[in-house]
């Protein structure tokens, strides 16, 4: 990811970003209609720094697929003017960067400590792990899985009432710095999880016969950076101190040992989607597939929550072959959207993540299922690029309330189908 070195000063209108000006950034939209359009947005990302939010990266982008990208204040212009030049139809989805990111503290909830409908930082994620479980001690425990690169602890929630060979779901959030509204999805669940516990039969149910296994944060210093320096920030904080000049950061869904680095990942160190030296290379990925590994008996489901598109996806993303398993992976995903649906009418897309997005190696969801855990899922939450990553506040509680009932579905259904 790349850092715009706009220093400003206490100026900055949003308290939480006081390192990095967004202003006059725009981001645009474009749907290349063939492979000369493509070709046009490849020579555009090779003469300027352009921030690619969806597909990740411009290897990715093909013909007739939406594309969202970010550009500096300095070279917007310049992409409008090249764009028209070139014929390629193209919409401004954000005019100016700096009043969406400021625009996203809408909420009403401006409590000084945490709220399930704001985005929390770290210190205050943490602590709420702390008193979560120390509120809930029959429902919740906490545990520490491992370190990050900066040596942050990496907080576990396991949920669920104490009994003889419970099997579980392995649930994660924050996998993308930026993806803000992840994290404050895992944090949801878990409160929706305590609060129904007695009340909603489905929830009381799971709780009582299956365990949920929670990581609020997989990538939290990428998380804490977002909050600090940069927060379209993607990648983790590794050093990779063999490229020429120091480049910060592992994609850490480009890190797991599934087709590593074969498609839809780079090698170069700079890259928002470099794949690290070697899979398992950070320390946050080691430490999620170890715990997974080791519960690998239990661990019947993994669900791991991302940001932005509404998606619901499954197995696979590193190759354009089915799951041996597509058919019922398809019929699940295909009900968790209808249920999904049925509270906002939020539209959700489903299917293997290769054909459904584009292809990319190295993911979690991927790893989790070649290790034997038949249902792999990957949420990709609000929105479809109004707001793209900067989400505002007032809707975290709408995208949550759906999303649970979704995976309310997968969990029960999996509770009916174990294996």
């Amino acid at each position: 990811m790349w850092v715009l070195l706009v220093l400003i000063g206490a100026a900055s209108i949003s308290a939480h970003l006081q390192d990095l000006s967004f202003d006059g950034q725009k981001v645009f939209r474009v749907i290349p209609q063939n492979d000369e359009q493509v070709e046009i947005l490849n020579s555009l990302a090779s003469i300027m720094q352009v921030d690619f939010w969806q597909p990740d990266s411009a290897t990715l982008v093909r013909p007739k697929m939406q594309v969202d990208f970010r550009v500096g204040a300095e070279n917007s212009f310049k992409v409008e003017e090249l764009l028209k030049e070139s014929g390629v139809e193209y919409q401004v989805l954000i005019d100016n960067l700096q009043a969406a990111l400021d625009a996203q503290f809408d909420s009403q909830a401006r409590a000084a400590g945490h709220s399930y409908e704001k985005y929390n930082n770290w210190d205050t994620i943490a602590a709420w792990t702390a008193d979560i479980a120390a509120q809930n001690p029959d429902l919740v425990s906490r545990s520490v899985i491992g370190e990050t690169y900066e040596g942050r602890p990496m907080y576990l929630l396991k949920m669920g009432k104490s009994g003889p060979n419970k099997k579980a779901i392995f649930m994660d959030c924050g996998f993308h710095a930026r993806e803000w509204i992840s994290p404050a999805f895992c944090q949801w669940f878990v409160k929706e999880a305590v609060e129904t516990y007695g009340k909603d039969t489905v929830m009381t149910t799971l709780l009582d016969k299956m365990d949920f296994y929670v990581l609020p944060v997989v990538n939290i210093d990428g998380y804490v950076y977002t909050w600090t320096n940069d927060r379209m920030w993607r990648k983790t904080r590794s050093k990779n101190g063999n490229s020429i000049s120091i480049c910060y950061g592992t994609d850490p869904n480009r890190n797991f040992n599934a087709g590593w680095c074969t498609t839809g990942a780079s090698k170069n160190p700079c890259s928002p989607t470099y794949c690290g030296s070697a899979p398992e290379s950070e320390k946050e990925t080691k430490a999620l597939a170890d715990f997974i590994r080791e519960h690998l008996s239990t661990i019947k489901a993994y669900l791991t929550i991302h940001s932005y598109s509404q998606l619901l996806l499954f197995p696979y993303s590193y190759t354009f072959t089915l799951p041996p398993d597509y058919q019922e992976l398809n019929s699940i995903a295909s009900a968790a959207s209808k249920e999904l649906a049925s509270l906002y009418k939020t539209k959700y897309t489903y299917g293997p993540g290769a054909e459904t997005i584009y292809p990319a190696a190295g993911g979690s969801d991927d790893w989790a299922y070649d290790q034997g855990i038949k249902y792999s899922f990957t949420f990709e939450l609000r929105d479809t690029g109004r707001y793209g990553f900067l989400l505002p506040e007032s809707q975290i509680k709408p995208t949550c309330e759906e999303t649970v009932l979704a995976v309310k579905y997968i969990a029960n259904y999996v509770l009916e189908h174990l294996y």
